[in-house]
């Protein structure tokens, strides 16, 4: 896979790379198949998520994938963010990925999901 300038930047600097201070929700996931480690943390104020981030350690691909979804899913209400399946989060990132490679792709929405459902 050739990686696009936009992943790169993404990866090299990545928006949201920071702890909330009073997250409303925080979950710690890790991808056990290539050690991708993502801690999400969200402040979601009634419907809608009022700021969202990340810190951990991972890949091009699923530090990238993590930087471009927390941009997506700020100021967003929950009742939108959870119609959001695999194939449609992938759309929102953007990144054509193997099938080997769409749990990278796919751990920060795997966070949220289940960040969500605590």
């Amino acid at each position: 896979m050739l990686y696009t300038e936009e992943l790169l930047e993404h990866y090299r600097n990545p928006q949201n790379f920071r702890a909330l201070p009073e997250p409303t929700h925080q979950i710690t996931l890790q991808n056990p198949l290539c050690g991708d480690v993502i801690t999400l943390f969200l402040d979601v104020k009634g419907d809608v998520v009022e700021d969202v981030s990340f810190v951990g350690k991972g890949c091009a691909i699923s530090t990238a994938s993590a930087s471009l979804m927390t941009e997506f899913f700020k100021g967003k209400s929950l009742k939108m963010l959870r119609k959001l399946d695999n194939k449609s989060t992938m759309k929102v990132v953007g990144i054509e990925v193997s099938p080997g490679r769409q749990k990278c792709l796919l751990l920060p929405f795997e966070a949220f999901k289940k960040a969500l459902s605590k």
